[in-house]
């Protein structure tokens, strides 16, 4: 069995949360999908559980950060292509994200981010690895 990820992300609005990854092209695994929690698809192996907080507080001890104010970690993925870069984060902006920072262009590696309709940070990337510089050794 290949191992799964699963990163689990409070929310506010699950319907909100769920039509903003709907409007940049991502669908949602309906078996682990109901009124308190949606799966999201990244990829093959790879999901988040955005859990509406009263929900995600079941499962700790812990405050929930206010993402809008601290950051609790980077959500990254990589993609096919730099123009797939632009075109998810493009969509994120369009549906009611906000840039994170500026396009970081190396290269070999390009990447933009974006806070999420709860603040949360996501970093789509693209990585050409024949590009990579060569290192002395």
């Amino acid at each position: 069995m290949a191992t799964q990820i699963f990163v689990n992300l409070p929310v506010k609005d699950l319907e909100k949360t769920k039509a903003f990854f709907s409007a940049m092209g991502f669908s949602f695994n309906e078996q682990f999908t109901d009124e308190k929690a949606a799966c999201l698809i990244i990829g093959e192996n790879i999901f988040a559980m955005l859990l509406m907080e009263d929900f995600f507080r079941s499962f700790i001890k812990k405050d929930i950060a206010d993402a809008s104010k601290f950051a609790e970690v980077i959500n990254a993925f990589s993609v096919e292509t730099k123009e797939k870069v632009n075109e998810l984060v493009d969509k994120a902006l369009a549906a009611g994200a906000v840039a994170y920072s500026e396009p970081q262009d190396y290269g070999w590696m390009y990447s933009r981010a974006f806070q999420d309709l709860d603040g949360h940070l996501w970093e789509v990337v693209f990585t050409d690895m024949s590009a990579f510089p060569a290192t002395e050794g």
